[in-house]
């Protein structure tokens, strides 16, 4: 595969969820999942082959509704989190399962038959609100996690069974929580909220402790952040202004970096997992955009001639492959090099970082 070209995977559905599986440390593979009004559902197990540039999958059955989120364990390769929706009676509901895939896959696949998960534990969230907008792995903690449900943060701990309110929306008429992370540094105790155009960052030790928080980050509504892996004070966000901004949370008054290349709202951004000064976007505008924030990066600069080599702030490629709205994109974690990208009509891309980008950054 050439680094302009690109393998491409195609869906029966629509689809908006898509993550890296986590915790796999040989093959590149990606979790892919469907959005059909229909009871038919599946999750697409997706592998890229760097040698041949070829994708092989395997198919699960969804049987509990539509898919809006996916997230993979980083302590188990073999479980995922699934938010979907469903009607109950006449009400629509969106709800969490914790999903776990076999520990062998090489059985032959019936191009009519799916594969089953090995367990469906669906997570009790009902007495806290109707609509999940996610469930997030702790960064350290495989028995904790955090669900963002009807203007809440729950914790759940799986093995004692305990579940409490870290933070809750009480003021009448206020925007709800529309997302959040888990920051993977302060010990796993940093949860960050969006909610409409402000981020918010809580102690989860403390119920409804505002550790820091961004008024009006955007213009427009926040639709994604990611926290920076490698400097624990800077995270990123992407809004409906089409903008992508860094933040400092020492001082949040202003962004330390900001581009507003996409014309639609940004729906995903993403540092890479190793070189930070790489950041991926996506949009309504049908395009995902490979951006360089190497001034406010970790990466270390040396001065004089390793000055001269460093790459230049601002847009280093355009990925424009997609013909709809690009809900998703995720750097592998196996190839830092590597990451796929999803847009609503199911066509998922897994492309490469550029070769010369690559070795400005190596050499």
């Amino acid at each position: 595969m050439d680094e302009l070209n690109s393998a491409i995977y195609g869906l029966e559905f629509q689809a908006r969820a898509l993550a890296a599986q986590q915790a796999e440390s040989n093959e590149i593979r990606f979790f892919i999942a469907t959005q059909s009004l229909k009871p038919n559902n599946q999750i697409h197990l997706i592998e890229f082959n760097e040698e041949t540039s070829a994708l092989s999958a395997k198919i699960f059955a969804h049987h509990m509704g539509e898919v809006w989120k996916l997230n993979s364990s980083p302590h188990d390769s073999r479980t995922l989190l699934s938010c979907f929706s469903t009607f109950k009676g006449t009400q629509l509901t969106t709800q969490t399962a914790i999903l776990n895939i076999p520990e062998s896959l090489d059985e032959q696949q019936n191009v009519s038959d799916f594969l089953q998960f090995d367990n469906i534990e669906i997570l009790p969230t009902e007495e806290y609100g109707a609509e999940v907008r996610t469930t997030e792995f702790h960064p350290t903690d495989s028995r904790v996690l955090a669900t963002v449900v009807d203007g809440k943060i729950i914790l759940s701990n799986r093995t004692e069974s305990q579940t409490r309110v870290a933070a809750e929306i009480s003021a009448k008429n206020t925007p709800k929580f529309s997302t959040g992370k888990w920051s993977q540094h302060y010990q796993g105790n940093n949860f960050i909220a969006l909610q409409d155009c402000n981020v918010r960052s809580f102690d989860i030790r403390d119920s409804n402790h505002c550790a820091w928080m961004i008024e009006d980050a955007h213009g427009q509504m926040v639709r994604d952040l990611d926290c920076n892996p490698n400097k624990q004070c800077h995270i990123v966000t992407g809004g409906d202004d089409g903008c992508i901004k860094v933040w400092d949370c020492r001082s949040t008054k202003q962004p330390v970096f900001c581009r507003s290349d996409h014309s639609h709202w940004v729906w995903s951004v993403r540092f890479n997992t190793f070189h930070d000064q790489l950041i991926l976007s996506s949009s309504s505008d049908c395009k995902v955009l490979l951006t360089c924030a190497g001034s406010v990066s970790s990466e270390t600069v040396e001065e004089d001639a390793e000055q001269k080599k460093r790459i230049p702030d601002g847009l280093l490629q355009t990925f424009d492959q997609h013909e709809d709205s690009v809900y998703c994109v995720e750097w592998s974690s196996v190839d830092p090099w590597i990451f796929a990208s999803l847009s609503y009509d199911g066509r998922v891309i897994v492309s490469k970082v550029p070769k010369q980008y690559k070795y400005q950054i190596l050499f």
